[in-house]
């Protein structure tokens, strides 16, 4: 059974309105959904299988060119070494998916499967502004703002020295 036939069902939730975070986590879970449907509904080489995955990797790969164009924008609220790491984080999916959509194997979809999960978690993290109003009273600490591209999706402190991601290496 592949690892993906149990959590295809938990991914079919809609994001609620007025928080970009939750909406980006949301697409990335579809996308990620989308993926693993392909697998697991496609197990095969045969060329409907093949076409099945390509068209789930397009789809993510749209996604990503969003993100990548938001992220390069001068008006982007994305904190500078967040900005850094999801460019480079970007352009590992843009190569990684065009090997892919050559030869769109499982495992190779897994990796953006994978990666697209990691950073859904990590945005589904950030609080609203409603959930900071009262720990933000409490601890002195500002609230945090939705959208911006939350922590690396590892939770708890982040690194105050986060280093950019070398996918050349």
């Amino acid at each position: 059974m592949p690892p993906y036939d149990n959590q295809v069902k938990k991914y079919e939730r809609r994001p609620t309105e007025g928080n970009p975070a939750q909406t980006e986590a949301w697409a990335l879970i579809e996308a990620a959904r989308r993926m693993a449907v392909s697998v697991t509904d496609h197990p095969g080489d045969d060329k409907a299988s093949k076409d099945a995955r390509k068209a789930a990797l397009r789809l993510n790969w749209r996604l990503w060119t969003i993100f990548q164009a938001e992220l390069t924008t001068e008006r982007s609220d994305v904190p500078e070494e967040i900005r850094i790491n999801m460019l480079t984080l970007c352009k590992f999916v843009d190569k990684h998916t065009v090997g892919s959509l050559a030869n769109p194997t499982p495992e190779a979809i897994t990796v953006l499967i994978d990666i697209n999960r990691n950073i859904a978690a990590g945005l589904s993290q950030i609080p609203t502004d409603a959930d900071t109003a009262q720990p933000a009273q409490s601890t002195g600490a500002p609230p945090a703002k939705p959208g911006t591209g939350g922590d690396s999706g590892g939770g708890g402190n982040p690194d105050p020295n986060p280093q950019p991601i070398d996918v050349d290496a």
